[in-house]
């Protein structure tokens, strides 16, 4: 084994990485006009400046419903990390599901984050997460909300096999099969 050129390729993909955010972030810098409103899975309302809380950033993730396994999969992976991601900011997962059916499927999952239901509002496609010819999309975006209450976000990624916001992938890869097919 030659650890030089394992260490090397180690450190360019962590360079490529750190790339990959800065230019997602460039892009993603978009001041946020609107208090979008959602609807908690006990029924009530809630608007995305009050989902900050205390914190001065908003960790969003852009889930596609209980229909998508993969979305699931992420999801479920956030019950351990939710709480790390809080020592940072606020973590809020966002459903495009009726807020009966996120209820629902938040409770079957045993999901102990907060989350809310999109439905009703535009905040996924104003995100760029949804768009009527191809549908929604997953992943997160990180909003700041400044001194004076006005938000805007500061970086996004999406989710998609193999990226690093779910470890399963890389397990995945040390499989010699690349059929693997997820059931959640």
């Amino acid at each position: 084994m030659n650890i030089e050129e394992l260490q090397k390729i180690e450190s360019e993909i962590e360079s490529l990485r750190k790339r990959k955010i800065e230019l997602l972030s460039e892009s993603a810098k978009k001041d946020i006009s609107e208090d979008y409103e959602f609807t908690t899975p006990e029924g009530s309302k809630i608007k995305l400046s009050e989902m900050f809380g205390n914190s001065q950033y908003l960790f969003t993730i852009h889930n596609m419903g209980k229909g998508c396994s993969y979305c699931t999969m992420w999801a479920d992976g956030m019950i351990g990390v939710s709480k790390h991601i809080e020592k940072k900011g606020s973590f809020w997962l966002v459903s495009p599901d009726s807020p009966q059916t996120h209820k629902e499927f938040k409770e079957s999952r045993n999901w102990d984050f907060n989350s809310v239901s999109s439905q009703g509002n535009n905040f996924t496609a104003d995100m760029g997460y949804y768009t009527k010819e191809n549908g929604y999309y997953p992943g997160v975006s990180v909003f700041e909300k400044s001194a004076d209450g006005k938000i805007k976000r500061i970086s996004k990624d999406y989710f998609g096999p193999g990226d690093f916001y779910c470890n399963v992938w890389h397990f995945y890869d040390l499989l010699p099969s690349e059929n693997i097919t997820l059931n959640s």
